[in-house]
């Protein structure tokens, strides 16, 4: 199913509204609102096809709760800079994440967000992203082992498959500094357990009520003792890690992995973290990354099948930049694949791993001319062009040059409409590693590979799955090597 509509844009109401009461929105039930409506694994598509009907701001009820929708390019942006002081994530949220001892940066706001930011930002800028480097090519490398070999056996693979047992033996290795190796032994006792992680944050906290506080369901008694063998993996992974700055003093100016840095960075600045805000902040970058790479590189993959002549383009590039070199083995090769990073970028536009943003208001606001009470609930529709105009030309579809064009300041420029890693203060801090990771699967397998086939079994579009991040559904994949590529 398409998740973007030809349908025209409705018209804009004659009035404007200055509360949620004026607001347009659909019909609801007297108690439980729209509760019974909302379809979580495509709650992002419903929310995009109700404002192709009632506009760029509308309303929503779940229960008691008060919900606005919005999807003007201005509105989000405005509403991102204003973190985290007028908004803040769900409140139902954090309480969730820290039940599952996973409360990290991603979770926390205010104060709790401040003390925290430093200690992981450490452990992404430029100088410990070139130390990455040398784990993320061994595992590239693996990757393309293990494709040459599909290819060669005329394997048809499971795509998104694939993609998350990359991932996850590249954030481990980045994360942990320990290699796990699901590429080559397609098992892993963290990965196994980790994957249900934020489905299941998702789905508790677009519940009206928390029921499993009082009673448990065989799905929550699984999920506390997935939680019980990642804390027991995880306190594993940190007493290792202190073990190893404790045997190389100089790794604490010169981490090898993200921990490391921010193990270093919290004993350098004598900060009050403690055990559990590493121990949360490791979940979340390892969820956090294994998702957004994935996923961004399925879409990214199927749109560059479905549209050959942007796929050779990408071929020579990955050609001329890599050379002899399978694989990229610098961050300055990295920084030369301008087109593999516009496809990334066209594809999160076109197909965002985030598409719906929830946020509640911390205080009494404005969202234009409408009054917004504290505690309300606010979902923002990231995907640019799929509900209103665009300032965009031909906003539907895949076109990775409009990235290559100078026009950063202007209102058509695509960085100013896209999204993907947020706006405003609380930016992913971790934007950059995800599309050194994706830029360097993109220009290997663009040089050494033919997209045979990218589809699902009935040849439909994949359809989006919203399980936290968005996900295609049934994509399978058929390689073939360019002439030269020794079966290895």
């Amino acid at each position: 199913m398409s998740a973007i509509s030809e349908r025209p844009l409705a018209a804009a109401p004659a009035r404007h509204p200055t509360s949620i009461g004026q607001l347009p929105g659909p019909k609801e039930s007297f108690v439980l609102g729209h509760l019974l409506q909302l379809k979580v694994p495509r709650l992002h598509l419903q929310l995009e096809a109700w404002a192709r009907t009632y506009g760029d701001i509308y309303k929503l009820r779940v229960a008691r709760q008060q919900i606005v929708v919005i999807s003007r390019t201005e509105d989000i942006a405005a509403v991102l800079r204003a973190r985290p002081d007028t908004w803040s994530r769900p409140r139902n949220f954090a309480a969730i994440a820290r039940e599952s001892d996973a409360f990290g940066l991603f979770a926390a706001e205010g104060a709790e967000w401040r003390r925290q930011r430093r200690m992981v930002m450490t452990g992404f800028d430029p100088e410990h992203l070139r130390s990455y480097m040398p784990t993320l090519t061994r595992v590239t490398k693996r990757l393309r082992k293990r494709w040459i070999a599909a290819a060669h056996a005329k394997s048809i693979m499971d795509l998104q498959g694939e993609l998350m047992l990359y991932s996850v033996d590249a954030a481990s290795g980045i994360s942990y500094g320990i290699d796990i190796n699901t590429l080559e032994n397609a098992q892993s006792e963290l990965h196994d357990n980790l994957k249900h992680m934020f489905p299941m944050v998702f789905h508790r906290m677009n519940l009206p009520f928390a029921y499993w506080r009082w009673l448990r369901l065989p799905s929550d008694i699984a999920h506390d003792r997935r939680i019980a063998v990642l804390h027991r993996i995880i306190g594993d992974i940190v007493a290792k890690a202190r073990e190893r700055l404790h045997r190389h003093p100089e790794r604490r100016d010169h981490p090898t992995d993200l921990l490391e840095a921010m193990l270093a960075a919290r004993d350098a600045d004598g900060s009050a973290l403690s055990e559990s805000d590493i121990t949360g902040n490791v979940f979340t970058m390892l969820t956090a990354s294994e998702d957004t790479t994935a996923n961004t590189l399925a879409w990214a993959i199927y749109l560059l099948h479905e549209h050959p002549a942007a796929w050779q383009r990408l071929v020579e590039e990955a050609r001329s930049v890599l050379g002899d070199e399978p694989v990229a083995q610098s961050l300055d090769q990295i920084h030369r694949l301008r087109y593999a990073e516009a496809c990334a970028s066209e594809a999160m536009r076109l197909r965002p791993v985030a598409p719906l943003l929830i946020l509640d208001a911390v205080h009494d606001t404005a969202i234009r001319d409408v009054h917004i009470p504290q505690g309300t609930r606010l979902y923002l529709l990231m995907r640019p062009g799929a509900v209103e105009a665009s300032a965009l030309e031909s906003p539907r579809d895949f076109e990775p040059e409009r990235w290559l064009v100078d026009n950063a300041g202007a209102l058509h420029s695509p960085k100013r409409v896209s999204m993907p890693f947020g706006a405003g203060p609380r930016l992913c801090p971790g934007r950059y590693l995800a599309m050194l990771e994706i830029k360097l699967v993109l220009s290997m397998l663009a040089r050494d590979f033919e997209l045979l086939d990218v589809s699902t079994p009935d040849g439909t579009p994949p359809d989006e799955v919203l399980e936290f991040t968005m996900h295609p559904v049934g994509l399978h994949l058929r390689l073939g090597t360019q002439a030269g590529v020794p079966a290895d």
